[in-house]
């Protein structure tokens, strides 16, 4: 190894397309190709010029980038991506989806050429199994890499079974302890799709992502029983296979059997704590057979986004510290990538690193009927608690992952039941969604139960009885809330804007959902806001932006000259 810091591109090119950049172990960018210009939801990179043209505005040219490395995917022995360059199909070979057997060392990568980026650029790459990708990005993150710690690491995504690794710090060795159990992660949202209301009378449509969220919101209309979750633990027990069609056969003998006594939504909260139940006590045995001394757990896949399951393991007395970063699912995957290749040609075991390192707020003309104002915190504030409407910031660099935590967020005040639905509505979201809190970190502990730091909203958390009244329109059906904590160094205007809400209302959470056009990624700029056209107040980079006929609400925040204009 040499002194010199790489400059490493991680690329994922299939669903969740990102490209992510490190420069040594500091993070430069990560950006999706979900958050520019108000693409789909999980959109891929669908042409590799995509690539330079990102790098180009962070001032980084292709010949400056000493190793480019790409996500694995698809198959177990040679796996493949067909993508496109200017139009043109290309098929690239990449790593595998995961390991084939446990002694395989999955921190090795495959070398391959022929990364088309330009016409006269023609790169070398490397690539590393998907699994990986998921275990770099989850331990280079955590505070474990950072104190030189070894750490379990749960990988459960949707292909795969949820697979249990060991890492070793100084030796820098992953120990493959094996399956928990045979069911893969995607089984949560193919089991759900047979049942109303996320039925899906087109197969095209049983790989819908967006599912398994929808349903951890849907079971708390629902009990788990024990009559369900018997019968489910006899389905796998008799009739597991190991392919990717048991979740299918599993619903059909389950469905064979089904009497109609238990609704839908019981049927669903019983199969949540099923598969709760199956990770706890694979845990459990995997840590009797395998005593490794450490108590650090790293959780990452698609699964970890499920705050419920993350919040049983936190909770199960297994582990004395639970990590789940940000971006668990394929959003963290090109990142991933690059963190594997770090480690394989440097020391670096931990990167710097923030959430905020997405896409910056795109700059473009504001609407006709939208009057602009210099603004600060202390004004958003007194906006918030004057008018009790919806505000939508578009601020700096986007999030990284699939959790709006501030920056491309819509923000309103949590004291009135309606709330949730007016921001479901304008959302064109199903009433029994869930609208998350964002609190101050040291006031969290008074008024959610555990209220422990939670600045990426991935646990479950109880609103205290005490505050029920107050800001129900953040408390979920069955009374808990996803929360995310605001520290002063985590988003410094955020905190000063709840600090500034705290000083007027003595409340000091306000509701928080994600900005965006149903099915798409975060806003990109303000321009986009005022084309949806479902909110009056949008606050971006210092500036506030109100719409024609709504102006007199801000005459008493004392805001500076009218700048109608372009931003």
């Amino acid at each position: 190894m040499n002194n010199i810091e790489p400059v490493i591109c991680g690329l994922k090119l299939t669903h969740d397309g990102t490209v992510a950049v490190l420069r040594g172990n500091e993070l430069i960018f990560s950006i999706e190709m979900e958050k520019i210009g108000n693409n789909a939801r999980f959109s891929a990179i669908d042409d590799l010029t995509q690539i330079s043209k990102l790098l180009n505005d962070y001032g980084i040219k292709l010949s400056d980038v000493n190793h480019f490395v790409i996500d694995g995917w698809a198959g177990l022995s040679d796996s493949w991506i067909d993508t496109f360059y200017k139009g043109e199909k290309l098929r690239l070979q990449v790593g595998n989806y995961r390991e084939k057997h446990l002694k395989q060392n999955i921190l090795q990568s495959k070398k391959n050429s022929g990364l088309l980026l330009e016409p006269d650029f023609s790169a070398d790459y490397s690539s590393f199994m998907h699994v990986t990708g998921h275990l770099a990005s989850a331990y280079c993150t955590s505070p474990f890499a950072s104190s030189e710690e070894d750490s379990y690491v749960l990988v459960w995504d949707g292909g795969m079974f949820p697979r249990l690794y060991h890492y070793h710090y100084e030796q820098h060795e992953v120990s493959n302890l094996g399956p928990l159990f045979m069911i893969t992660g995607n089984f949560y949202q193919l089991f759900a799709s047979y049942f109303e209301p996320f039925n899906q009378t087109n197969p095209d449509h049983l790989e819908d992502l967006s599912i398994a969220g929808k349903v951890m919101a849907f079971i708390a209309k629902g009990q788990p029983r024990e009559a369900l979750i018997e019968q489910f633990e006899s389905i796998v027990k008799n009739h597991l296979e190991l392919s990717l069609n048991f979740p299918h056969s599993f619903v059909q003998r389950f469905k064979s059997n089904d009497d109609g006594q238990f609704s839908n939504e019981d049927i669903l909260a019983s199969m949540h704590v099923f598969l709760q139940r199956k990770l706890l006590d694979g845990l459990g045995k995997q840590l009797v057979r395998h005593s490794f001394k450490t108590h650090n757990i790293c959780l990452t896949g698609g699964c970890a986004l499920n705050i419920k399951w993350n919040s049983a393991i936190r909770n199960s007395g297994l582990f004395s510290n639970v990590w789940v970063h940000p971006f668990p699912n394929d959003s963290g995957s090109a990142l991933g990538a690059a963190c594997a290749k770090l480690m394989e040609v440097s020391a670096h075991r931990s990167i710097r690193w923030n959430v905020y390192q997405g896409p910056t707020v795109s700059r473009t003309k504001i609407g006709e009927n939208w009057h602009q104002y210099s603004g600060d915190a202390t004004q958003l504030a007194e906006l918030l608690a004057k008018v009790q409407k919806p505000v939508v910031i578009i601020d700096g660099p986007a999030e990284l992952g699939p959790r709006a935590l501030g920056s491309r967020s819509i923000l309103a005040p949590a004291h009135s039941p309606e709330m949730k639905d007016i921001l479901n509505r304008i959302k064109n979201r199903e009433p029994y969604r869930p609208v998350a809190p964002i609190c101050l970190e040291e006031d969290a502990p008074a008024i959610f139960d555990p209220g422990s730091a939670d600045p990426y909203m991935l646990f479950d958390h109880q609103v205290r009885k005490d505050w029920i009244e107050r800001i129900p329109a953040v408390i979920h059906l069955d009374g808990t809330a996803r929360l995310q904590t605001v520290g002063k160094h985590d988003n410094p205007f955020l905190y000063e804007l709840l600090r500034e809400y705290k000083k007027i209302t003595s409340v000091p959470v306000l509701c928080n959902t994600s900005a965006n056009y149903s099915g798409k990624g975060f806003f990109p700029d303000v321009r986009s806001v005022m084309e949806w056209g479902m909110v009056n107040y949008i606050w971006s980079n210092g500036q506030i932006y109100i719409k024609e006929g709504f102006q007199h609400h801000f005459e008493t925040l004392s805001p500076t000259k009218d700048l109608v204009g372009s931003e």
